[in-house]
C-alpha cells in the first residue's frame, strides 16, 4: 500500500468514526447493545441513571453512540484489591 493510500484510508476511518459517534440508536437498540431489557432501560431513565437521550419525535427517543460510550465509561468500577 502506498503512503498516499494509507493517509486516505486513515482519513476515511476518522470520518467513519465521527459519523458513527453521532449515529442515534433507538431506545430498543440501546437496551440491546447494553444487554438489558427495555424494562430495565426504562427504570434507569426514570431514575436519571441512563445515558443522555434525544427526542426524535413526539413518541420516540434515542441515544447517540458517543453518549452511550460516555455513559458506559462513567459506570466503570474499580477491580477489587489483589485481583490482577
Amino acid at each position: 500500500m502506498t503512503p498516499s493510500e494509507q493517509v486516505r484510508r486513515q482519513r476515511q476511518s476518522e470520518r467513519d468514526r465521527a459519523l458513527d459517534d453521532d449515529r442515534v440508536m433507538t431506545f430498543s437498540e440501546w437496551c440491546r447493545v447494553n444487554g438489558f431489557s427495555e424494562a430495565t432501560g426504562r427504570r434507569l431513565r426514570r431514575a436519571g441513571k441512563a445515558a443522555a437521550f434525544v427526542q426524535l419525535s413526539d413518541r420516540r427517543v434515542g441515544c447517540t453512540v458517543r453518549s452511550n460510550r460516555e455513559w458506559q465509561e462513567s459506570r466503570k468500577i474499580a477491580a477489587p484489591r489483589g485481583v490482577a
